[in-house]
């Protein structure tokens, strides 16, 4: 079958592109900026890639005629305060083109939304259903709570809170009922529904059979982590005092923390377990979910991230526009030096970032990483999703890859921390020198103050670490 894949390079897309393929469909991938999907080199004969903007109705003509079945995996939660005005055009968008087509079937992956009161994150996401329930074809609807899974942004959160607290005086938010679900579940779901018409206009709920409050999944999470912590719920808490504690001591974004905290305080529980049924599918235990998210981490398995989405820095960007480094009106720190080894520079550069650091004055780097959390930004705490591996698009700290070609030797960062104009950061290798150069383009005088301002941290900072990355060891 020919499958229309939305949302390709997002968190469940991305595990979803290899399951479809191995089980013998051809996908057509929809990614709004191309230079930033890198699907492997064996799927690439059984996928067709094409740039879509779903807020962009003309560019939805470039979907083919004759698709079997559509994936709707689009969500733009942390993009914009006016995110819901946008799911919505996107979704009649979307709805009004793929009733042009063939298309015989429509999955859509929502969220749990049986109360009456939905914060606005789910409100969204129910009229997103509402509008592709319209469309002339047959609307398959799974709603999810929070995915637990290697990479997850609701897993990563609560990773984040139980091992960097030993104590949390936390919101009474924390004593909401969810049932989770691990995400290898999920893709079981989204596979498993394909041409099922038992399943054909109507809405399911999934999840494990654990229903948990929030404090309850934080101490399981501490005990598979064999931790000691404590939780006080205290009922003072504002909503917004509640984003903060999540964006200060988490690797969210205020936008996310903010349509997270909301979402929280509504139970998102499940009305029955039918598709279960229909599907001869049994999901895992919450605790089983965790230990596989955990094993993958620590084989460096970690197969998509929610932090290599723009949603972590609450950009949005095209690739292709920052890709040319500009020179004019800009101040660069260019520093070139010899090594004599050409694939160890090479690795090293490929292991900047993370767990690895900076090489030299990681203590700066992480003061720097601090006032840019302060300041709104999305500091050091992304960290980076694969250690030894970079892609086009992934979150690498408080950076974003642009270009990436290990054989070439060729590294291209641009910053998404906060600054009064933009960064870029370039290792180059040439014969046997390794060229670093930091590009600032200031915006106005506060631009160019800044510049003078770090200046000499710079130098301390970037000679020190080509001095590194080029030191034999």
């Amino acid at each position: 079958m020919r499958i229309l894949l939305t949302g390709a390079t997002g968190y469940i897309g991305k595990r979803m592109l290899p399951l479809l393929v191995s089980k013998g469909h051809h996908v057509v991938c929809c990614v709004r900026d191309s230079s930033r999907f890198n699907p492997p080199q064996s799927l690439q004969k059984n996928i067709t890639v094409i740039e879509v903007d779903m807020l962009d109705a003309p560019s939805l003509t470039k979907i083919p005629d004759d698709i079997d079945v559509a994936y709707y995996l689009i969500h733009s939660m942390a993009s914009s305060n006016d995110y819901r005005s946008l799911e919505h055009m996107s979704a009649v968008n979307f709805r009004n083109r793929l009733s042009q087509t063939a298309v015989k079937q429509v999955v859509y992956l929502s969220g749990i939304v049986n109360e009456s009161n939905l914060s606005k994150h789910l409100l969204s996401r129910k009229t997103v259903e509402e509008e592709l329930e319209k469309g002339a074809y047959s609307l398959t609807c799974l709603r999810a709570g929070i995915i637990i899974g290697s990479g997850s942004a609701s897993f990563e959160i609560m990773r984040d809170l139980v091992e960097k607290l030993p104590v949390m005086v936390a919101p009474k938010w924390l004593q909401t009922k969810c049932q989770p679900i691990g995400v290898a579940d999920v893709l079981r779901f989204l596979i498993a529904v394909i041409k099922n018409e038992k399943t054909y206009d109507k809405n399911f709920d999934i999840g494990c059979n654990d229903v948990l409050s929030y404090k309850d999944m934080l101490l399981e999470l501490a005990a598979v982590r064999h931790l000691k912590r404590k939780i006080w719920i205290v009922p003072v808490m504002t909503p917004r005092l509640s984003s903060y504690w999540l964006y200060f001591v988490t690797s969210t974004s205020y936008k996310l923390a903010r349509s997270l905290v909301d979402s929280m305080k509504v139970e998102v529980v499940c009305r029955n377990d039918d598709i279960n049924k229909i599907l001869g599918i049994n999901p895992i235990s919450y605790r089983q979910a965790l230990l596989n998210a955990f094993d993958k981490i620590e084989n460096n398995e970690i197969a998509s991230s929610w932090k290599d989405s723009y949603a972590s820095s609450g950009l949005q960007i095209n690739i292709s526009e920052f890709i040319k480094v500009p020179s004019f009106g800009c101040f660069k720190d260019q520093r070139t030096k010899t090594f004599d080894d050409r694939e160890s520079t090479i690795e090293k550069i490929w292991a900047l970032g993370g767990d690895t650091g900076w090489y030299y004055g990681n203590a700066l780097w992480r003061c720097r990483g601090f006032l840019d959390k302060l300041f709104g930004g999305v500091g050091l705490r992304r960290g980076r999703t694969n250690q030894h591996a970079i892609s086009v698009g992934d979150a690498l700290d408080f950076w974003r890859v642009i270009y990436a070609d290990k054989q070439e030797g060729r590294l291209l960062l641009f910053a998404e921390m906060k600054l009064p104009g933009e960064a870029w950061l370039e290792f180059r290798v040439e014969h046997n020198e390794l060229i670093q150069t930091a590009t600032f383009r200031p915006l106005g005088l506060a631009g160019r103050l800044y510049w003078y301002a770090v200046y000499p941290f710079h130098g301390l900072i970037f000679r020190g670490l080509i001095n590194k990355l080029t030191r034999d060891i």
